[in-house]
């Protein structure tokens, strides 16, 4: 990816996408409004974090006491923020060189950027390799997914992971097949204020309401007696090498992380139907 970015920037006209992409425009951030800007960062953030749906906590179940979780959690967010920073450097400055719309969506990356490929030399070996890139990256999001469901069945009815993977595939094809069928037959009418297809149903009910709820649930597990505890949580923790958890922190994650998670939630139902034109 690095070197994908490095060949975008020394496009010609690669210094206007860099601008747009890198220089703060705070006249748009006026517009906008800067609460916006942080609620849908910190939205993105549960998003891409999978922060909510138990594949982090599985995952966490993995580790080894070598190192803490803040340092793992530090790092997984330092190398996120750093592949999504890169990514950037690919697109934008390819855009504006060949004068291609930036503001596609999800098009841009199966409309938009093979336009740019096509139009940039070696462009089939460039676009090929971006495109394995981002096999690698969704193929990833995949395993964080089906380690959460392998992993559940597993535990809870004593199956093999072979066999909880085999069953589970057939149930994930089968309920695939209303998101597939959303575009066409299945495409009602009253999903309109979700987007107007079962893919959009399927994205509000797990960006807008169990991504925050979850990670709710986690932070009070956490914190709370009725659940570990805080102290149980960093007796836990902090066993390992690394950035602790603080005795400062204990109000924060208490308290003031669970007010933050809820604004997500309440502020994201509310953008999404338009009840407070926010």
């Amino acid at each position: 990816m690095v070197v994908l970015a490095v060949n975008s920037m020394l496009l010609d006209g690669a210094g206007a996408g860099l601008d747009f992409y890198l220089v703060p425009d705070f006249e748009r951030l006026r517009q906008v409004g800067p609460f916006n800007v942080i609620y849908n960062a910190m939205s993105h953030a549960f998003f891409t974090l999978s922060i909510g749906i138990g594949s982090m906590a599985i995952f966490g179940s993995y580790m080894s006491h070598k190192n803490t979780i803040l340092k793992e959690g530090l790092t997984i967010a330092v190398l996120d923020t750093g592949v999504a920073l890169v990514a950037g450097l690919i697109i934008f400055p390819a855009c504006f060189a060949y004068h291609v719309e930036t503001g596609a969506g999800p098009g841009l990356l199966f409309v938009t950027l093979p336009e740019v490929f096509n139009r940039m030399p070696m462009g089939q070996f460039w676009g090929a390799m971006f495109f394995v890139f981002m096999s690698f990256a969704s193929l990833s999001t995949v395993f964080a997914v089906f380690e959460n469901i392998i992993t559940c069945c597993s535990e809870q009815f004593g199956w093999s992971r072979k066999r909880s993977s085999f069953y589970n595939f057939f149930i994930i094809v089968l309920l695939s097949v209303p998101c597939v069928l959303g575009f066409s037959e299945w495409s009602w009418g009253w999903l309109a204020p979700l987007g107007g297809t079962i893919l959009d149903l399927e994205d509000f009910i797990v960006s807008y309401c169990l991504l925050p709820l979850g990670g709710m649930v986690l932070c009070l597990f956490c914190t709370r007696r009725y659940g570990w505890g805080i102290k149980g949580f960093f007796d836990e923790a902090n066993k390992g090498e690394g950035v602790r958890f603080q005795p400062w922190m204990r109000a924060y994650l208490t308290y003031v992380l669970p007010l933050i998670i809820l604004a997500v939630f309440v502020l994201g139902i509310c953008d999404k139907f338009g009840w407070m034109g926010f």
